[in-house]
């Protein structure tokens, strides 16, 4: 998905040349026929050519994938997410980053008064 919302549309054969490590022709065009299944890609015939194009925009594909993580990961709790992201990794989170999130629960708290 990542290649697709990068290119706008593409090819398998591009979007494996874009993919780092990728398996086999075989399994990225398996990939695309799964993502087309679940409604996330549609395609466009051209000429012998199937063109690959995202039907989810970007920021909704994130906040579903964002929410099956915490929901399999961390039982649903966006605490513990947070609470693992700020964990061992805290040092790469820079000070910016750290104001940003106080921003963020500030608000939170607000629109639930």
């Amino acid at each position: 998905m990542d290649v697709l919302y990068r290119l706008g549309r593409a090819t398998a054969t591009e979007i494996m040349a874009a993919v780092p490590d990728a398996r086999g022709n075989s399994t990225i065009r398996t990939q695309l026929r799964v993502l087309e299944r679940k409604g996330h890609v549609k395609h466009e015939e051209v000429g012998l050519r199937y063109l690959y194009l995202p039907t989810v925009p970007r920021h909704s594909a994130r906040k579903s994938a964002l929410r099956h993580v915490v929901d399999t990961f961390f039982d649903g709790s966006s605490a513990k997410a947070v609470a693992a992201l700020l964990g061992g990794e805290a040092a790469r989170v820079t000070d910016e980053e750290l104001q940003r999130i106080a921003e963020l629960v500030e608000n939170a708290r607000s629109e639930s008064r």
